[in-house]
């Protein structure tokens, strides 16, 4: 299924899984699909796209315009975050079966190549490791295509409202332009990003720790796929947990931090109850890249750290 055909039938999906719109949202009056990106930035208030059948097909209304019920119905679906809601948007058997064979090539790359190269492989250079490593096998035409669909799709069908900064598939990651932070096996940016954490440590000790820093569209894939592969294809789930690939701040600036000892708790709510999270919040100088209540799809993630660049 070639892109625009694929993009076309998940909003045919999307409309006909909530016929209220994919987020109970209401609806004015209609635009152009070429201005959704627009709407994104609140200069418009509704999308459309021609369905499988020629019909017009309305895009949900954007969060900013949320109020009353609709508001309540949002919210309380980043705050259930993890569970399946009316309307959640699902991958079609085919494109599920594609996917679990895409994320094991995928898995098997980042065993050959390590974890911490894996954060900085292009997609280029793992679909080149996958042809010429036998222990992989090379991406079918279909897997690749599979890839470039969730990719350029807009996440805003499965309701995910955030901008996209890195928006080729083929985004690399400049590794001149990024450094090693010891003892994390991750990396970080020059400049605003490695300021900001050198800060973050300089003032909170030794218990604050870096979890996640850059990520490659590579890196972003893996973690989405497998998301949407825990919610058995729910797209929509998959997107109130992490942003889509190509959609996350941590291609170009942003980072995550946790506390030593506190294990997969740095990655809860329950880090706000952390001695690091406490007195980054006491001082003032944490920004979140997704505040609690926040009006990008994304659930409340108070280890995020928004860097501006």
């Amino acid at each position: 299924m070639k892109r625009r055909d694929f993009i076309r039938s998940l909003a045919g999906a999307a409309v006909a899984l909530s016929p209220a719109s994919l987020l109970g949202m209401t609806r004015s009056d209609p635009m152009d699909a070429e201005d959704v990106q627009d709407a994104l930035l609140g200069n418009g208030d509704l999308a459309t796209f021609s369905g499988p059948d020629g019909r017009t097909l309305p895009l949900p209304d954007l969060p900013p315009r949320l109020r009353g019920r609709d508001l309540e119905n949002y919210l309380h679906r980043l705050r259930v975050f993890n569970a399946t809601h009316d309307g959640d948007v699902f991958l079609d058997a085919k494109r599920f079966d594609l996917l679990r064979s895409a994320l094991a090539r995928l898995e098997r790359i980042q065993k050959m190549v390590g974890f911490g190269n894996f954060y900085l492989l292009s997609f280029d250079e793992a679909v080149h490791l996958a042809q010429t490593r036998v222990e992989v096998g090379a991406f079918t035409t279909d897997e690749l295509d599979f890839l470039e669909q969730i990719f350029y799709e807009r996440a805003l069908l499965y309701g995910f409202f955030g901008e996209k900064p890195m928006k080729n598939l083929t985004d690399q990651i400049d590794r001149r332009e990024v450094v090693k932070v010891p003892n994390s096996g991750n990396h970080l940016y020059r400049g605003k990003p490695l300021e900001m954490y050198t800060l973050l440590r300089r003032r909170v000790g030794n218990k604050l720790i870096l979890t996640s820093g850059v990520r490659s569209v590579v890196k972003q894939f893996m973690l989405f796929l497998s998301k949407i592969h825990e919610g058995n294809g729910n797209l929509s789930r998959a997107s109130r947990s992490l942003a889509p690939p190509g959609y996350s701040y941590h291609g170009i600036s942003d980072f995550d931090v946790g506390q030593t000892g506190f294990g997969q708790h740095n990655f809860t709510e329950k880090f706000v109850e952390s001695e690091v999270f406490k007195h980054l919040h006491s001082m003032g100088v944490l920004s979140l890249r997704y505040p609690r209540d926040n009006l990008t799809g994304v659930r409340f993630e108070p280890w995020h750290v928004k860097v501006d660049v």
